[in-house]
């Protein structure tokens, strides 16, 4: 299935006889992006097996729902365990003078949930900005306005997920060092959750909740705090979502 990432083929092969190297490259979208995901919305972006990286035409082509669609598929690929076989030499030489990501992604530093992994993507695709409890500050935001007004990104994605330790320190209202500031940005998401249950750190449930509170309000801080963003959202050139990361199943729901 043809899709965003089959934008071309670097395989490095030797030469037997003169122990030289040739790159050769195919190209299966010839600039046919918009047309194949029109017409399937593909398996997401970095399903090819022989994709090098996307480029600015390829990416200009695509809307901010069909790039979330493809991170979809991307996640789904992931979760039955059908990753996409990655090239990652050709990736490199590939974006090595130039770059052209389709979304920014705002994560948590949490080493279980790794965006790129979770969602199959390849070197270049999406520009990734983690900080514990993915919260926004001015420097995430100045990232973001870079990533979408300057680098012409479509999608700004707030990804929490389960189990968080951030948020748990939040509820807690653990004191330490520079993460004290850093959990008091998301004390509003713990009192502004609503949940009929036991208000506990310990309960999962309650974490989880607080978790997905945060990524709403991380989500409008963002518009907010950046006129920038706000302005190209209201235009329809990004679109700003949210989603959430189950560990135990592998799925990112998103949502906005």
């Amino acid at each position: 299935m043809t899709t965003i990432s089959d934008v071309g083929n670097d395989a490095e092969t030797a030469d037997p006889c003169s122990g030289t190297h040739h790159v050769h490259r195919r190209t299966f979208l010839a600039g046919a992006v918009a047309t194949a995901v029109g017409a399937s919305l593909g398996a997401g972006i970095g399903s090819s097996a022989y994709a090098a990286a996307l480029t600015r035409e390829q990416r200009d082509k695509l809307t901010p729902d069909q790039i979330i669609e493809m991170m979809k598929q991307g996640n789904i690929r992931f979760r039955k365990g059908k990753k996409t076989v990655r090239d990652f030499r050709a990736q490199r030489r590939a974006t090595a003078a130039g770059q052209s990501p389709a979304a920014v992604i705002l994560s948590c530093i949490d080493s279980r949930a790794p965006v790129e992994i979770i969602m199959d993507l390849r070197i270049g695709d999406v520009f990734n900005a983690r900080v514990a409890g993915n919260i926004a500050n001015q420097d995430i935001l100045g990232s973001m306005e870079f990533g979408c007004k300057l680098s012409g990104a479509k999608v700004v994605v707030v990804m929490g997920h389960m189990a968080c330790g951030a948020i748990k320190g939040a509820i807690d209202k653990v004191e330490l060092g520079n993460l004290t500031s850093l959990l008091a940005t998301i004390r509003p998401a713990v009192e502004a959750t609503q949940y009929a249950g036991e208000h506990s750190a310990k309960n999962d449930g309650y974490v989880d909740a607080v978790a997905r509170t945060n990524v709403t309000m991380t989500m409008a801080a963002i518009r907010s705090g950046s006129a920038v963003l706000a302005a190209m959202e209201a235009a329809g050139s990004i679109k700003i979502a949210g989603a959430m990361y189950n560990l135990e199943t592998g799925e990112v729901e998103f949502f906005t």
